[in-house]
């Protein structure tokens, strides 16, 4: 028989710097629908994540266990913290990533470039520049149960950059087949996006690719660092030594920055985000399909929000 789920498989002699051999996967809360976009909020010590089929977003922490944090969340995917505590989300049906100020209700902070509307944002960073940096695949068009099911109205599936002190919104990357999950390397030079177009064909890519950032507003010299499989990227994170934490079909893989497999943490279903949390952000979160977990780690991530 295989071993049981969720445990750690250490791959690489480097993984004992990342966890302990004697660490283990615990389980935060289950018997969601499919859960993704988990965030630390560290003004509230708490963690927050989408379930996006039921409509909702949920809160956890140690001291006071789960909640409904929002509801109806507008099918919230991605989220993020920026460093005024604003909460930004990206909403599938709602068509658009919302800003929630502290103690205040959420409203637009973009929702259509040239015109048209997006198709479904999908995952968020916060740039220490304050700019925001989002996707927007066509799943909410194409999964009615998760978004709205109506056609797209873009023409391509791009990564956007939003100025938030001028309000120019650029789409910096339209070369990709489904720009998924997001983040930037601890000196920001590098944007890594997942692009998990083969959900939809397995001819379709499955990789992280990363980007060039240039002058801190555009892309260049795009390449693959990472094949990823069982099934596709999806959510990911980067530590302070750059190391990569990428979702995929059997859990968390993780990888050094030039794409060298570290190690995994496997989960029983398929993992689609994941985040570093608790004041050291030495906790690590996994959103796996119905069930969210936690594992402690000797890594840091990379961000403070």
């Amino acid at each position: 028989m295989p071993p049981e789920l969720p445990r750690i498989q250490n791959i690489d002699d480097r993984f004992n710097q990342i966890v302990d051999a004697d660490a283990s996967i615990e389980l935060v809360a289950g018997g969601m629908g499919f859960t993704e976009g988990c965030t630390w909020i560290h003004d509230g010590a708490y963690l927050i994540w989408s379930d996006i089929p039921n409509d909702r977003i949920m809160r956890w922490s140690e001291s006071g266990g789960m909640s409904v944090f929002r509801q109806p969340s507008r099918n919230a995917n991605g989220n993020a913290v920026d460093a005024q505590s604003n909460l930004l989300t990206c909403e599938t049906s709602g068509r658009r990533v919302s800003i929630a100020r502290p103690s205040e209700p959420e409203t637009t902070l973009v929702d259509s470039y040239g015109g048209a509307p997006f198709t479904s944002p999908n995952d968020v960073i916060v740039k220490s520049d304050n700019t925001v940096w989002f996707s927007d695949p066509d799943y909410g068009a194409l999964m009615e149960d998760q978004g709205h099911g109506q056609p797209p109205q873009q023409e391509r599936n791009r990564v956007y950059r939003l100025d938030r002190s001028t309000d120019e919104l650029t789409a910096v990357a339209e070369d990709l087949d489904k720009p998924n999950g997001l983040a930037f390397s601890p000196d920001e030079s590098i944007l890594y996006v997942s692009d998990s177009g083969a959900t939809h064909g397995d001819d379709r890519p499955h990789h992280l690719v990363a980007f060039d950032v240039v002058d801190g507003k555009t892309l260049a010299n795009s390449r693959v660092v990472c094949e990823v499989s069982p099934h596709v990227p999806d959510g990911l994170r980067v530590d302070t030594d750059g190391n990569l934490y990428v979702t995929s079909g059997d859990g968390v893989q993780v990888f050094t920055p030039v794409g060298e497999m570290l190690g995994k943490f496997l989960t029983p279903e398929i993992a689609a985000n994941c985040c570093f949390g608790t004041p050291g952000r030495q906790t690590f979160f996994i959103c796996a399909t119905s069930s969210v977990w936690m594992v402690r780690l000797k890594s840091t991530g990379a961000y403070p929000f």
